[in-house]
């Protein structure tokens, strides 16, 4: 695995859903990282119901932190098992 692969994930360990007070990498909220060697990130996120009341935030929470690990240049990110994942999909990866 990459340095910046492990970073990530444990970055990504700092990000609390706080309906359980659980990291979403313990909630399996976060799936199929891939990262390449320019530092393009790509993986799925799938709230943990298919209406989430809050599954915009935690995107946007989980966006955020991957944001913040040194080497992330960009990120691709899948929504999946949501009502509106087509919508949420487009909002988070077009914001900056």
């Amino acid at each position: 695995m990459s340095d910046l692969k492990e970073a990530i994930l444990e970055k990504l360990k700092t990000v609390i859903d706080p309906e359980t007070n659980i990291d979403v990498m313990r909630m399996r909220l976060v799936e199929n990282l891939w990262v390449d060697a320019l530092g393009k990130v790509r993986y799925t996120f799938r709230p943990s119901s298919f209406v989430c009341p809050i599954a915009v935030s935690l995107a946007t929470d989980i966006k955020k932190a991957v944001a913040e690990v040194a080497g992330v240049q960009s990120q691709e990110i899948a929504i999946e098992d949501y009502l509106m994942a087509e919508e949420l999909e487009k909002l988070i990866n077009q914001e900056t």
